[in-house]
């Protein structure tokens, strides 16, 4: 559509194709450290999921590089909403990995960011985490904080009222977020042509008089800068934007998905021969001269060694507390969940009520 063009900044053969200034060799180094050590924690959790190790878990293999450019964008006061897809965003952002870990298998405390870091737990319902944004977007806004937010959001969220309610109060109140779509093509197992009839979804921003940019998903640097913008415009007091960044994701929907009965797989095998976001910024990295064997070699070793460390750490973690299903409900304990708990501790211990 001519009027929301694709914004990159590396072909597909990591050539630099745009006017901008290109950005310097160790900052593109550190892109694509964090989107190797994302895809690396993807492949493990997935491996480990197999192995019993972790619950069902959602990939995001194919993604690296939308997560990994809006989340460095971010300054160290913004405020990060998640999907259950964006753990990458989250790790590139300060998220521990152990508790990341933690939070696949179930506990609580996979919730619990770093201190210091405002990273809102992962929202499971679809969309509802936009509205989060806004209201905390608007807050920081009152405080004169200069602080932003940014929603991470699927094309699947661009249907339900959540997205179009978070919009319009945003344009309205002028609230410093920054609405992330990564359209991946389908919502679990319906394409994005089966769910919407417009060609974009940047072009839903013209409804709420803001800003709609299409960018490449699979070109960090164009995420980065699209990004980046976004945010410096924010924190000017002219309101959100909607960014719609245009990737794939290679596996399932989770590990309980089997996305052969509704995609034609041999696409996933064809992104990843000709458009996958690592490949490109290496070849990117091996036409500036600023790529060694090397140098990968140890970010590799690096990568491992942490992610290693993290599954000990979580492993390791003490066993979970029943009682915090019941205890922590209300302030104050009421009768039908203590009823409800005496009942289900009942039943571990094997007695019949």
């Amino acid at each position: 559509m001519t009027d929301y063009p694709l914004y990159q900044c590396i072909d597909k053969e990591g050539r630099w194709m745009c006017d901008e200034e290109m950005l310097d060799v160790e900052q593109l180094k550190s892109f694509f450290y964090h989107m190797l050590r994302i895809r690396t924690f993807d492949k493990k959790a997935v491996t480990l999921q197999r192995q019993g190790r972790l619950g069902t878990y959602a990939l995001f293999e194919g993604q690296e590089a939308a997560q990994v450019g809006s989340a460095l964008a971010l300054q160290a006061g913004d405020w990060l909403f998640p999907t259950y897809r964006d753990h990458g965003a989250t790790l590139t952002f300060g998220a521990n990995m152990a508790r990341t870990f933690l939070y696949w298998n179930g506990r609580l405390e996979g919730c619990v960011p770093p201190e210091g870091k405002r990273i809102f737990p992962p929202a499971v319902p679809i969309a509802t985490q936009i509205l989060h944004a806004v209201g905390v977007s608007m807050t920081e806004k009152r405080k004169k904080t200069g602080n932003a937010a940014i929603a991470y959001f699927g094309d699947g969220a661009t249907s339900e009222g959540d997205f179009h309610e978070g919009l319009n109060f945003g344009s309205v109140f002028k609230t410093p977020t920054v609405f992330f779509c990564q359209n991946n093509g389908y919502a679990i197992s319906v394409p994005i042509e089966k769910q919407m009839n417009s060609e974009t979804i940047a072009q839903k921003a013209v409804a709420y008089g803001i800003p709609g940019i299409r960018v490449d998903g699979n070109d960090c640097i164009a995420v980065y800068k699209t990004v980046q913008q976004a945010l410096e415009r924010a924190r000017s007091g002219k309101g959100p934007t909607l960014i719609e960044a245009v990737t794939w994701r290679y596996g399932a929907h989770t590990t309980a998905d089997d996305p052969t009965k509704y995609r034609d797989q041999t696409q996933s095998d064809e992104n990843r021969k000709t458009n996958d976001p690592l490949k490109r910024l290496e070849m990117h990295l091996k036409e500036i001269n600023a790529w060694t064997d090397n140098w990968f070699e140890e970010l590799q070793a690096k990568i491992t060694a942490e992610i290693n460390n993290a599954v000990e750490e979580m492993e390791a973690f003490s066993k979970p507390d029943v009682n915090d299903l019941f205890d922590h409900v209300f302030a104050t304990p009421v009768w039908p969940i203590e009823e409800q708990k005496a009942r289900y501790l009942d039943h571990v211990k094997g007695v019949s009520s």
